[in-house]
């Protein structure tokens, strides 16, 4: 079974995919840990990350990357959604992606594209939304937690400019695949939010010709 979990940033789909990956013992990839590694990376090259060369070029990037505390930061999470504009870093990290969604058994992916253009043959397609001020007090805790020094405001405003991006790029942009199921998280406390896509995903493989995984 392939479970696509897309949203934007900081709606709760990351927390839901890892869930979702525990209950039905299946393996996680984190999509958007893909593109902060390149955003990352272009940084650290001295790259420009509007630039499509310079872009690419930092899709190369080491392994050991993907373990840097700093993919985390708000700043690497702007530079991944400017990284992500550009179809030539899409179709560098296209092929990992849809390996890891087609391996034996299934899998559960999340990230911004998975149910429209890495796995539109998901058996479970789940799109989970949350509000600006939800998702930024989410944010700014978080920071808080980790002793990073940023406003809820900078939090706010920097939610808004990545989902534009993110919702008008011309390549893949971020959009509810028409069998997806919406998922508002606003309002919902984390294990209520996990419960109802566990439900979700749980009806959805029942379903299943093989009822492979219900």
């Amino acid at each position: 079974m392939i479970v696509a979990v897309d949203g934007p940033t900081a709606s709760g789909k990351g927390t839901i995919a890892r869930a979702l990956a525990a209950h039905f013992a299946l393996p996680h990839l984190d999509t958007g840990l893909l593109y902060r590694a390149v955003g990352r990376q272009c940084a650290v090259q001295g790259g420009n990350p509007d630039d499509p060369a310079d872009a690419l070029a930092a899709c190369a990037f080491p392994d050991s990357l993907l373990a840097d505390p700093e993919l985390r930061s708000e700043a690497t999470g702007g530079l991944a959604s400017r990284v992500s504009v550009h179809p030539g870093v899409r179709q560098a990290l296209y092929e990992r992606q849809r390996a890891f969604a087609l391996q034996e058994g299934g899998a559960v992916l999340d990230g911004r594209d998975i149910g429209t253009v890495i796995a539109p043959e998901a058996e479970v397609k789940l799109f989970v939304v949350a509000s600006v001020p939800a998702r930024a007090e989410r944010r700014f805790r978080e920071m808080q937690a980790a002793g990073r020094a940023v406003s809820l405001a900078e939090i706010a405003a920097d939610l808004e400019a990545r989902d534009r991006r993110d919702r008008t790029r011309a390549e893949a942009p971020l959009v509810a695949a028409s069998d997806a199921v919406l998922l508002d998280t606003s309002d919902l406390p984390r294990e209520a939010a996990i419960a109802a896509a566990i439900e979700i995903a749980r009806t959805k493989a029942a379903a299943l010709p093989e009822n492979r995984s219900a």
